[in-house]
C-alpha cells in the first residue's frame, strides 16, 4: 500500500523490502542512523544495506535522552568526518527519537541532505515518520528546538512490529486513539475491540494525521488538533526524566486531563470521559501513575503552544470535532 498525499510518499509493506532498495538506488552513498538496540534486533537489515550499497551507519544510544544537542553534534562530526555530500541520503532507522533527531541532522547540515524514514515502532509510523516534524529537546522541554523538513519517502515495513514488547506496541495506540479521538470515529469505535487490522488501523491513523498537515503544514491553526493530550503528556514526560513513563502513556494521561477540562469547560460531553478511559485502560495506558496535574503546571507553562494571550489547548466538542481553546 502506497499513500501518495503529500510531497513524498509513505509506502506501507509486510516482509518486503524491494520499495526501499529501489529508492536507494539513486543515491552514490547511504548514511544511516539507528541505535543500539534497533541495531542489535535487526542486524540482517543493516548488514543486507552494506552488501548492497555503500554505507556508513551511526548507531546511539537508546531513549529520548539521545535527542539531545550532543548527540546531534556527535553525528554531524561523523557524518563529515566520512565526506557526506549533498547528493547522498540519510536513513534513519528506529523510533520516533531517531526519526526526529535524525531529520534534524539531514535539515541542517549541508544546509539540507535526503532523508529517509524507516520507522520500526508503532508510535514512529503513525506519528513522527509523518509529518515532517523534525528536531531534539533541551532541558526546558521537549522539540524546543527544531525544523519543518519533508523526508523524500516514508517506509514502513511492519515486521518490525513482531519484535516490539507488549507495552512498547501499546505505546503506539496512544496516537492512534488520539487520531480517532480528533478525526475518525469509526478509526475510535474500530480500537473497542482489540482483534482489529493492524494494517488498517495505521493506515487510518495516517489519513487523520495526512488530512489535517495538508491544511496546514507550518501548525498555524488545524495542525495543533495533532497535539491533543500533549501539553500535558509533555510536561509529564520531562518532569520523570523521560525515562519511566513512555510518550503514549503520557499523552494519554493528557487526553483524560483535556477531556475533564472541556467537561469543566461546557465543551465536552461528560458521557465521553468513561467511553475514552474504556479504551485507554483496554491498552493499559493508563496504569502508570502519575503526581497531580499541579506538579506539571511550570513545564505545561514552557510548552511551545503557550502564546501571549495564554496556553492554547486542544479540546473535543465530541468525537471528531476538536477546537482550539485559550486557558
Amino acid at each position: 500500500m502506497t499513500i501518495h498525499d503529500l510531497h513524498y510518499e509513505i509506502t506501507i509493506d509486510q516482509h518486503d523490502f524491494s520499495p526501499l532498495y529501489e529508492r536507494l538506488k539513486s543515491y552514490q552513498k547511504i548514511f544511516v542512523v539507528t541505535d543500539h538496540h534497533v541495531y542489535d534486533l535487526h542486524h540482517h537489515v543493516f548488514q543486507t544495506l552494506k552488501e548492497r550499497f555503500d554505507t556508513y551507519i551511526h548507531v546511539i544510544q537508546p531513549g529520548e535522552t539521545s535527542k539531545s544537542l550532543q548527540t546531534y553534534e556527535s553525528i554531524f562530526h561523523a557524518f563529515l568526518s566520512h565526506n557526506i555530500k549533498r547528493d547522498d541520503v540519510i536513513l534513519a532507522i528506529g523510533g520516533g527519537v531517531v526519526g526526529d533527531l535524525t531529520g534534524f541532522v539531514a535539515a541542517t547540515l549541508l544546509r539540507g541532505i535526503s532523508f529517509i524514514q524507516v520507522p520500526t515502532t508503532l508510535l514512529a509510523m503513525v506519528d513522527s515518520s509523518v509529518g515532517s516534524k523534525v528536531g531534539i529537546n533541551t532541558i526546558h522541554g521537549k522539540n524546543l528546538i527544531g525544523q519543518f523538513y519533508d523526508p523524500t519517502f516514508v517506509f514502513i515495513q511492519l515486521d518490525f512490529l513482531s519484535t516490539l514488547s507488549k507495552r512498547e506496541l501499546h505505546n503506539g495506540y496512544a496516537e492512534i486513539i488520539k487520531a480517532g479521538l480528533i478525526g475518525d470515529p469509526s478509526l475510535f469505535h474500530t480500537l473497542k475491540d482489540i482483534h482489529h487490522n493492524i494494517k488498517e488501523v495505521i493506515s487510518k491513523a495516517l489519513q487523520v494525521k495526512i488530512s489535517i498537515v495538508k491544511k496546514d503544514p507550518f501548525e498555524q491553526h488545524e495542525r495543533m488538533f495533532l497535539n491533543f493530550g500533549h501539553t500535558l503528556g509533555h510536561a509529564i514526560e520531562k518532569e520523570m526524566g523521560y525515562q519511566s513513563i513512555k510518550h503514549g502513556e503520557a499523552i494519554s494521561h493528557g487526553m483524560v486531563y483535556a477531556i475533564e477540562k472541556g467537561i469543566e469547560c461546557h465543551i465536552t460531553p461528560k458521557s465521553l470521559k468513561q467511553e475514552v478511559i474504556e479504551v485507554f485502560n483496554l491498552y493499559g495506558l493508563l496504569d502508570m501513575n502519575i503526581q497531580k496535574v499541579e506538579s506539571y503546571e511550570v513545564a505545561m507553562k514552557l510548552d511551545k503552544k503557550q502564546r501571549k494571550d495564554g496556553l492554547k489547548f486542544v479540546l473535543l466538542q465530541d468525537i471528531g470535532q476538536p477546537i482550539i481553546h485559550t486557558l
